[in-house]
């Protein structure tokens, strides 16, 4: 099987998620993807006529969002019309699954360069009138309920043991480690700056980070499902607490322990990453930065939801032939504090090679753009920790989780 280089990783600041606050807030998501399409062109020197496909994870697909942004954002950015786009839907993995689907595509043979990666502003989201995430199917909702992914969250560290003490600490570690991070200048070389349509600069750094978040600074925030884990809410046949209770009754009362502090952030974003076969490499001068070793999924209890992380990177690894001794560096997707306690705990990984840029909960998470950010992480971090392999793993609705090993070159 041939291997699948990636040439390089780009992306967007991550603008703050807010309607009129966040500073990306006002571009269309196609807009901005665009621009990080030709970053990415600009940036290699590629000609976009050579790719074939555009793949783009989005968790939307609404409003702004819909009718296959890949392609929508391919247009807008002025690439030739022979280039195709596709939308894809993982939830939280759709941006690491298109980066995963188009390495298949480049070690099949079947495509020889590819750009993958995805497009979220959670500042322009629309209804999508479904209910939960059975989609008012109440067949599946007898069969596999669920819950919203606060409830989730808090629902591990109830399990887990993970204490609000344990949860905000790691939230504070997130913080200082990103803010390291971006004082070092080393997310630099893949941010694409963001432009106004009057070709003044909209965004050209993270505007999330909460620098001088403190462990007293979080004690004062209150849980944020403690609530909406209490409510009876219409379409549902008890409350969300209940419900988690009759899945595991080894719980007398669900912990709720996150909040806006120790939770993922909500922004605004795109991402893109150049994935080509070694011979189209060669016959263009593109130098690689790392080959997309191995990739995999794994599907959990839906209901706790966010627990596969753990058993799609055991996966990836047993398909690699591969230990996590061989790991020198991991980016699990901060969604929640507790996911990541969860998969260090159970794969016995220390913190100290566990998203050393910070993640996030410091960050932000664009839903569909993520993964791509998260992969363009970590060929940047092993080059500057003199490092060579790294596994990405996310969590995502319906109990999956991504998981993707790349070693660099």
């Amino acid at each position: 099987m041939r291997e699948a280089w990636i040439i390089d990783a780009v992306r967007s600041p991550r603008g703050r998620g807010k309607p009129g606050v966040g500073s990306l807030s006002h571009i269309h998501p196609q807009r901005c993807m665009a621009q990080v399409l030709n970053g990415l062109k600009d940036k290699v020197g590629f000609d976009p006529a050579d790719i074939e496909d555009v793949v783009a994870g989005c968790g939307s697909g609404s409003g702004d969002h819909a009718h296959d942004i890949a392609r929508m954002s391919v247009l807008d950015a002025g690439w030739p019309i022979s280039v195709t786009g596709v939308t894809l839907h993982r939830f939280c993995g759709s941006g690491q699954q298109a980066v995963n689907f188009a390495a298949m595509g480049v070690m099949s043979g079947q495509q020889e360069a590819v750009v993958a990666g995805g497009v979220e502003f959670m500042s322009r989201y629309s209804p999508i009138h479904a209910n939960g995430f059975h989609a008012n199917n109440e067949h599946l909702l007898e069969r596999h309920p669920q819950v919203p992914q606060g409830i989730s969250a808090d629902l591990i560290a109830t399990i887990g043991g993970f204490s609000r003490e344990d949860v905000d600490r790691y939230a504070v570690e997130s913080q200082k480690r990103a803010l390291a991070s971006i004082e070092g200048g080393y997310f630099k070389n893949a941010l694409v700056p963001i432009y106004n349509e009057d070709g003044t600069l909209a965004l050209d750094r993270d505007e999330h980070p909460r620098p001088g978040t403190t462990l007293e600074s979080l004690e004062g925030l209150k849980p944020s499902f403690e609530g909406m884990g209490a409510a009876q809410v219409d379409g549902y046949p008890k409350p969300f607490d209940e419900m988690a209770k009759d899945k595991y009754p080894q719980v007398d009362r669900v912990n709720h322990v996150h909040h806006a502090g120790n939770s993922s952030g909500v922004v605004d974003g795109a991402s893109a990453v150049l994935v080509v076969s070694p011979d189209y490499a060669k016959a263009h001068g593109l130098k690689p930065r790392a080959r997309i070793r191995q990739a995999a999924t794994a599907g959990t209890e839906p209901l706790i939801m966010l627990t596969a992380p753990g058993p799609a990177a055991q996966r990836c690894l047993e398909k690699a032939g591969m230990s996590k001794n061989d790991i020198d560096l991991w980016e699990i997707n901060e969604a929640f504090a507790s996911v990541v306690l969860k998969f260090m705990k159970d794969l016995d990984v220390s913190h100290d090679v566990v998203n050393v840029d910070g993640g996030a909960i410091a960050l932000g998470h664009p839903i569909g753009a993520t993964g791509g950010m998260l992969i363009g992480t970590a060929v940047d971090t092993l080059e500057r920790l003199d490092k060579s392999t790294a596994l990405v793993a996310m969590c995502t609705g319906g109990g999956m989780g991504t998981a993707t090993i790349i070693e660099r070159m």
